[in-house]
């Protein structure tokens, strides 16, 4: 675990950062969700990581994993920076290059980067396939390769929430030779040290793992909160929204990012590789969730949840899971956040709650 560095050694305001703790607790206590985690690096240095509340009946510790949902999708994303890196794939290779059996009903003339620009056309989980049938790896591919499009590949921005990360770990699995989970194991989080992170969660840590405790009556239409609290559902491979981590992993893997690479030693990928992830890409009305959305590849760019950025807000970049969780970093300020919430909100009071601590993160900058 990450040992904290003193506010002043980074140009942080301790009394800010002391204010940022309060707003957490704050949230807690006025009933915004049950639990949470919370951790803060500057140019790669640790200088808060607190947790607090509940997790389901026991309180949230250090160790309490929460359901990432499309949290996940960057660390998902990465896993492709390091093939793309080593020279295995393209980003405008077609993904029936490496899954020929993928390149049916409409689905031809999908690449790499529409899969990570949420520009393949097959936003929809598909109905065959139902959570029961998720820890099933054959049925999850077979699933893919019979989804239908209904935007032409690469026209239309149209968010993937589930199939992106069904989509990538197959082509990992092709491209590789090892299965996603082991394959971001053994390549992100063992050398990140990210001990309390999975993407298909062990067998015998399901009590580790905080539910996710449905807020509002309306917040969830998906059903999202429920399916991803069961235990069956995060012992299977759902890239896209069934990671489960503790706060200070996430921000880890965003210091990684803000350090372009490399952190505390250990390298994932080269500088140029990391830059070129954040890179815009598309931007627009995004068809399946209807707001406005910059991506990179795999990443969301200038995001509300992300507080407001003083330099350029195309250099903030990160991701949000439903009704939860944000994690981001910014190049400009040298911060990367992780926080975590078990409350599943709807989009207004939990894009309020998540800025609110990250503003007050950014504020904390001298």
């Amino acid at each position: 675990m990450a040992t904290l560095t003193a506010p002043d050694a980074v140009a942080m305001d301790s009394q800010k950062l002391d204010q940022v703790k309060q707003i957490f607790q704050q949230q807690i206590d006025e009933g915004l969700h049950p639990g949470a985690g919370l951790a803060v690096y500057r140019y790669g240095n640790l200088v808060v990581d607190v947790h607090g509340g509940i997790a389901n009946t026991e309180p949230v510790t250090a160790d309490t994993m929460f359901v990432l949902m499309s949290s996940t999708k960057p660390l998902t994303a990465s896993c492709l920076y390091m093939l793309k890196e080593r020279g295995k794939i393209a980003w405008d290779d077609l993904v029936s290059k490496h899954w020929s059996e993928f390149a049916q009903n409409g689905k031809e003339t999908v690449t790499i980067r529409h899969i990570l620009t949420h520009r393949g056309g097959f936003p929809q989980t598909p109905e065959s396939l139902p959570w029961t049938d998720w820890s099933d790896w054959s049925k999850v591919t077979r699933a893919m390769e019979q989804a239908p499009t209904i935007y032409t590949p690469g026209e239309t921005l149209a968010y993937h929430p589930i199939n992106y990360g069904w989509v990538i770990a197959e082509i990992v699995r092709r491209v590789d030779g090892r299965t996603f989970d082991r394959f971001i194991a053994e390549e992100l989080t063992a050398p990140l040290g990210m001990d309390n992170t999975y993407v298909g969660l062990p067998a015998g840590l399901e009590g580790r793992v905080s539910p996710m405790h449905l807020m509002e009556d309306d917040a969830d239409t998906s059903g999202y909160s429920g399916t991803f609290s069961e235990p069956t559902v995060l012992r299977s491979v759902v890239p896209g929204a069934n990671g489960v981590a503790t706060a200070g992993d996430l921000a880890r893997f965003y210091a990684m990012m803000e350090r372009k690479g490399s952190l505390d030693g250990a390298t994932v990928i080269q500088s140029a590789t990391a830059e070129e992830a954040v890179e815009f890409q598309v931007e627009g009305v995004d068809k399946s969730i209807g707001v406005f959305a910059q991506r990179s590849l795999g990443l969301a760019l200038a995001d509300e949840r992300m507080g407001k950025s003083t330099g350029d807000p195309l250099k903030t970049f990160g991701h949000g899971g439903a009704g939860t969780s944000i994690g981001w970093a910014d190049f400009d300020s040298g911060l990367a956040v992780g926080y975590i919430t078990n409350g599943f909100r709807g989009t207004v009071t939990n894009n309020a709650r998540l800025a609110a601590v990250s503003q007050a993160v950014r504020d904390a900058c001298i």
